[in-house]
């Protein structure tokens, strides 16, 4: 059995909190006869000097079928041999829940993750320490290791549409910059050429106000001049006037 340091330690030092038993090698042939026989006294030793670890898994077809649904084993090869190892069917103790907690903060101030906020370290490690629990609690009672195993895709469902609506609403945050960017251009370009036609028009404005200036002053000297005129005429007028008056006073007078 493993003390409570064995058990720390090797929750530190695993990448993952997912216990996985140990590795088997995948290279032995159906008839190879005397490897068989081999292989088999092999794990009679290992057995018999394991028995307080044999006493501590369950032994349940349907238990370890789900575990492997659960988690498929990992295969992978290595100097030239292949190699699998199925996730592990030891019952955890209250103290390796205990180690399992210790570990977890651990591992959170040794990888620095933020106490709050959005945090991927945060989320990969809760996330490995939630499938630990998984696999201890299924090992108990399969039900609900498969009814924690729905809420565990549950909530990587929900995160996947919050990425997906976090990134797709960055999208459209980028494209409506790169829109209004345009549009600001075209703005500056619409803006630049108002204010060339504003300073035409004022132009034209003065112009037109010099013209005007003008005008009035032309029609004033001309008023001035026909007014004088007229006064003239009306003087040259009313002498015609006195002179005829005077004219016909003298013709209408009797002769004597």
């Amino acid at each position: 059995m493993m003390n409570s340091d064995e058990q720390l330690n090797k929750y530190i030092t695993s990448p993952i909190f997912l216990q996985y038993a140990e590795k088997k090698s995948q290279e032995l042939k159906e008839d190879d006869f005397f490897a068989r026989i081999n292989l088999g006294n092999k794990k009679k030793k290992e057995n018999q000097k394991n028995n307080e670890t044999e006493k501590d898994i369950k032994k349940s077809p349907i238990t370890s079928e789900t575990l492997n649904n659960m988690f498929p084993p990992k295969q992978w090869e290595e100097s030239g041999h292949k190699y699998i190892q199925y996730i592990s069917q030891k019952i955890a103790t209250r103290d390796d829940c205990r180690e399992l907690f210790k570990a977890l903060d651990k591992k959170l101030k040794e990888r620095r993750a933020k106490e709050k906020g959005i945090c991927p370290v945060r989320e990969q490690i809760y996330s490995q320490c939630f499938d630990e629990i998984i696999r201890q609690v299924t090992i108990d009672n399969p039900d609900r290791g498969l009814l924690l195993l729905k809420v565990r895709d549950e909530i990587k469902m929900s995160i996947a549409s919050y990425q997906t609506l976090y990134e797709s609403a960055l999208l459209y945050g980028l494209r409506k910059q790169m829109q209004s960017e345009d549009n600001r251009d075209q703005l500056k370009k619409e803006l630049e050429e108002k204010e060339k036609k504003n300073v035409e028009l004022m132009n034209k404005k003065r112009e037109l106000e010099n013209k005007l200036k003008s005008l009035k002053k032309h029609f004033n000297e001309r008023k001035e001049i026909e007014a004088e005129k007229r006064e003239k005429d009306i003087t040259f007028l009313n002498q015609e006037k006195e002179s005829l008056e005077r004219l016909l006073r003298n013709i209408s007078q009797p002769i004597k």
